[in-house]
């Protein structure tokens, strides 16, 4: 049977009906309408044979140009550009260029991969279709096109995903869009409820709750124009986009909270909120079917003491609230006293949905395309040295420790593949970035070492759930060959600690995460006789051009990290020609009330710290009770460094924390540019903190 390509009109009108799309415009009362491609030039043939033929003889195919631009994959995107994706055709050399319309890719932005294949990252754009225009450096003889093989959708979604119990606050950024008071949006068919329109261009909405995965996005306006958006918003097991805290205007005559499972994300009904800081004198209310209660009492400012409490979740508490918005996100307390005939409640057990990414790892070309490897990293010396190169996610906290992958997971010389070498991994779905460590191996040892000695980088990789995300190429393109410095000023040394230095080092990617590298941890005994060095962090060009060496240092008790513990993260640099300064380190607090080992009446708190270092903008007690399984969170501006909060025990003994041994984990929190009336829940954790110090305390109750 004569084989012959299908035309490329025909086959985008196949992929319309089956995979992703552009972003297409209609109007509701008018019919669907589907455009064929510019260069698709005649018909498609009267008869398709679906195994690959064609049943009309005369039909003769002409042999494909030496230089041509064939497809990209995916063919649509975002209009801020960022994402990946591939380009097909035929005659590509290693030094392709690449345009998207009239625009340029860098060469940071262009890995070719062999005579048939360009992996790209997509510059910005305006919403509609471009060319993709493919030429061999200089040479305009090689000039070849695809007539709109991008679209830049017209829309994209800030977060592009969330999680599937919904309530998430995203923006909606368009391009040329005309949106309005009465526009409205749907996500998978279901109301989107629009809060704000900032602009003609942008919006906000809540999430409506729904199952996993990638979801259209459709954003109709009062004339009925409507624009979709097909695989625009991806629902996962995450907790992206939950705010809570804090917010509104000022307090006076109208407080409004909100209580939220913090698992299901479903309001908590006949929650017990307290408004006051002393249970006779406050104003006691329940929440609604819908979480909410309403204190309308005149005079409730400036500030109010706010707590939430329901049997079965853990407490919390607000000191000094200025605002008259309060969203708390409450903790259920797994005890089979909480459940119905012994059922626990809800605590998560939600199927996870992954997803695969196969590619490979490869090399920047010495000339024409070549397989070839592990280029600038020593020979191994003995049979126990390995070349290896392992694939990881980017990790969302700069200060964990590198780990060493299984065995099985190591891409070697022997590895398969056509232009590099074979990786398959797996993770959360969603847009991500992938690094690639290569360098020597000894599992011999104990335990097992790895040297890496170069790095490579690529981002805007898009998976969605339960997809295998194929041909993803990692080039390896920076060498470690650098030294970066820390030049430290500790807390001051207590009787009962810190004792330890440890400092970490590594590269952040943006807003995406932290590129975690195998030497980047060191620990030393406190006080410190000069600075610390990371040797062998890598050249922030090729792939890793405009991120950031991140280093953060935390004063400790003991090799494990124990309390007291004083932190600074998120100290960057683009360069390592100077020493990095880390002075802001939180001095440890010290709790005064109730003193430790001491009897606690339930409702004093205070503590204090020595002078100098960092101002504190937050302070949190984390109070635990019945061997940690119900703890309470008081959380205080930096100013408040003694209040009172309401004895819950005083209206009833399943609303507060039990009797007998607590203790009370005091946190003092340096985060640039906070205030308090906008707090978020993120500022109440670490991950939120600038610079923190912490000690743990123990009492009875």
């Amino acid at each position: 049977m004569t084989q012959w390509r299908l035309p490329l009109a025909a086959v985008g009108g196949l992929l319309l009906g089956v995979g992703a799309v552009p972003a297409c415009i209609s109007r509701a009362d008018a019919p669907f309408t589907r455009q064929t491609d510019r260069n698709a030039g005649g018909g498609a043939p009267s008869t398709i044979n679906v195994e690959g033929g064609t049943s009309d003889p005369s039909i003769n195919l002409s042999p494909p140009a030496p230089h041509a631009v064939l497809s990209v994959d995916p063919p649509h995107g975002s209009f801020a550009g960022g994402g990946l994706a591939l380009v097909r055709g035929n005659g590509f050399t290693s030094g392709a260029r690449v345009w998207f319309g009239d625009v340029e890719l860098p060469a940071a932005g262009r890995v070719p991969v062999d005579p048939q294949r360009i992996q790209v990252t997509v510059p910005s754009g305006h919403a509609g279709a471009v060319d993709v225009t493919v030429q061999n450096g200089n040479d305009k003889s090689t000039k070849a096109s695809l007539s709109g093989g991008y679209t830049y959708d017209r829309f994209y979604t800030d977060p592009p995903s969330g999680p599937t119990s919904g309530g998430s606050a995203i923006t909606l950024k368009g391009d040329a869009t005309n949106w309005g008071a009465t526009t409205t949006v749907q996500i998978d068919h279901l109301p989107c409820v629009v809060s704000t329109v900032r602009s003609p261009t942008e919006l906000v909405c809540t999430t409506p709750a729904d199952t996993p995965g990638s979801k259209p996005v459709r954003v109709t306006t009062g004339d009925g124009v409507q624009v979709d958006v097909l695989d625009g918003y991806s629902y996962g097991n995450s907790d992206d986009g939950f705010k809570g805290g804090l917010s509104g205007n000022t307090l006076s005559g109208n407080l409004r909270v909100l209580a939220v499972d913090n698992i299901t994300g479903l309001a908590v009904a006949g929650a017990t909120v307290v408004v006051g800081a002393e249970v006779a004198s406050a104003d006691v209310l329940k929440t609604d079917e819908s979480g909410v209660a309403v204190d309308e009492r005149a005079g409730l400012g400036p500030k109010q003491t706010v707590t939430i409490a329901r049997k079965c979740y853990e407490p919390q508490t607000f000191v000094d609230v200025t605002v008259n918005t309060v969203t708390a996100f409450m903790d259920p307390i797994l005890s089979p006293d909480c459940g119905s005939k012994g059922d626990l409640p809800p605590s998560g057990g939600v199927a996870t949905y992954g997803a695969n990414v196969a590619g490979q790892v490869v090399w920047p070309s010495g000339g024409e395309f070549k397989r070839e490897g592990w280029r600038d990293v020593p020979r191994p010396k003995s049979s126990d040295e390995k070349l290896v190169a392992y694939v990881f996610r980017l990790s969302p906290n700069p200060t964990d420790r590198f780990a060493l992958p299984s065995a099985v997971d190591a891409i070697t010389p022997d590895s398969a593949g056509d232009s590099g070498y074979s990786f398959t991994t797996f993770g959360q779905p969603g847009n991500f970035t992938l690094y690639a460590l290569a360098g020597l191996e000894n599992r011999s040892r104990t335990p097992p070492t790895f040297t890496a000695y170069q790095m490579g980088l690529v981002r805007g990789v898009a998976a969605q759930a339960g997809e295998t995300k194929k041909d993803v190429f990692i080039q390896i393109d920076a060498d470690l060959d650098h030294t970066l410095e820390l030049d430290l000023t500790p807390p001051t040394v207590t009787a009962r600690g810190p004792n330890q230095m440890q400092a970490s080092a590594s590269i952040q990617v943006g807003s995406e995460g932290y590129a975690v590298l195998p030497n980047g941890y060191i620990s030393r005994s406190l006080p410190l006789a000069g600075g610390l060095s990371f040797v062998g962090v890598p050249t922030l060009s090729g792939s890793l051009l405009g991120t950031s060496y991140i280093a953060t240092a935390q004063a400790v008790t003991g090799e494990s990290g124990g309390t007291p513990r004083s932190v600074v993260g998120l100290v960057s640099s683009k360069s390592t020609s100077q020493p990095l300064v880390i002075d802001q380190f939180v001095q440890v607090p010290v709790l005064t009330a109730p003193t430790p080992n001491s009897a606690w009446n339930g409702t004093t708190l205070s503590s204090t710290q020595a002078g100098g270092g960092a101002p504190v903008d937050l302070v949190v007690y984390d109070i635990e009770s019945a061997g940690g399984l119900v703890a309470w969170t008081v959380v205080a501006p930096g100013s408040s460094t003694g209040f009172s909060i309401p004895n819950l025990n005083a209206l009833s003994s399943d609303l507060g924390i039990r009797k007998g041994p607590i203790s009370i984990t005091v946190s003092a929190a340096h985060i640039t540019g906070f205030t308090y009336s906008a707090l978020r829940y993120r500022d109440t954790t670490q991950r939120g903190w600038t610079a923190y110090a912490t000690d743990v305390f123990y009492a009875s109750y």
